[in-house]
């Protein structure tokens, strides 16, 4: 049974969410938990579930908690029995094969980078984010925040993770990569994008040239590399399209619905829509490159949200993800 390490005092509605989404992950996978954080407020979270003693769980204690406000640098440097710190150690120690957090963003990537170390053959850490497409199908979009500078060789290293994390994890056949440019054509883009090409087509992947902001969307590509900055950008006006859409749509279909039955049709295809954008389906993003697993949370992440990161978390550990990671990037290095 693979453990997963919930940092329990993360998110927004800590520890409420984490709790309650624990119990629904281990009802449904088969899967352990350990929920780190203040044990005095996460047992009656816990104890609130009537067969929370039948239940593979276990409440590990942690006398701090990061919060919003806390830099990286305080986070790792200051809070060292931090929820976060906390349930990373039990990564490295073996006691959980991965952590999962709705904590500060940065100070979860810090901490694991620190607490975790390194896959062999990764230089930095990229952040994933999935995004539904046309084709019902989700696309990887990497980095989408963990570096905002980046260099060729970087992003030659996100793609190889990135292409495993689709193959091992979303199971997809043989992922078509692309970079992130403004053209298809190959002499357009930045410096960096055009640095990066000879690289990726030298890798053993199917990789198939620059795809354009549009295309993030079409199902037509299944990894997209992009640096830090490009793709934190691309995430947040993502985020920011879905509400609106949601926002709009909903007001279109009160104004004209009319009828008990067409109330309930209108209602269920709205259903059907936010949950096919609904950012809780896909459970977090991972951070690859780090020893262990670690699924990083949206801060508001609901129940749903932690039940699909844990079972993120479950599969990555599974599949073998950073071991497929290091011999890659190893054949990798021997043909240069």
């Amino acid at each position: 049974m693979v453990t997963i390490a919930v940092d329990a005092m993360g998110g927004d509605h800590a520890p409420k969410s984490e709790v309650a989404g624990a119990v629904q992950a281990v009802r449904n996978y088969d899967v352990k938990v350990l929920l780190v954080g203040q044990q005095e407020l996460v047992r009656p979270e816990l104890e609130a579930f009537e067969d929370y003693r039948s239940l593979p769980i276990e409440i590990v204690h942690a006398s701090e908690r990061v919060t919003m406000e806390d830099s990286a640098a305080k986070a790792v440097r200051a809070k060292r029995d931090s929820s976060m710190r906390v349930a990373s150690r039990l990564v490295r120690d073996g006691a959980a094969q991965a952590m999962v957090s709705a904590g500060n963003t940065g100070a979860v990537m810090a901490t694991a980078k620190m607490v975790q170390g390194m896959v062999p053959g990764v230089d930095r850490p990229a952040l994933v984010g999935i995004f539904p497409t046309m084709e019902q199908k989700p696309v990887v979009l990497v980095d989408v925040g963990a570096n905002v500078d980046c260099d060729p060789k970087m992003l030659a290293q996100f793609a190889v993770m990135a292409e495993i994390y689709s193959r091992k994890v979303l199971h997809t056949r043989d992922p078509r990569v692309g970079i992130l440019s403004i053209g298809e054509e190959e002499h357009k883009g930045n410096d960096l994008t055009r640095a990066t090409l000879p690289l990726l087509k030298s890798l053993n992947i199917n990789f198939i040239g620059n795809v354009e902001g549009r295309d993030i969307y079409a199902g037509e590509v299944d990894v997209i590399v992009c640096d830090g900055f490009i793709g934190n950008v691309a995430l947040k006006v993502s985020e920011g399209l879905v509400d609106m859409f949601k926002k709009l749509l909903r007001e279109s279909l009160e104004a004209t619905i009319t009828g008990k039955i067409g109330y309930v049709l209108s209602k269920n295809a709205f259903n059907d829509f936010k949950k096919r954008l609904d950012y809780s389906e896909y459970g977090g993003a991972p951070l690859l490159g780090v020893r262990g697993g670690c699924i990083i949370c949206h801060g508001r992440s609901n129940a749903n949200a932690i039940k699909n990161a844990i079972r993120v978390a479950r599969e990555f550990s599974g599949g073998r993800i950073n071991e497929m990671i290091e011999e890659t990037l190893k054949l990798a290095k021997a043909g240069d």
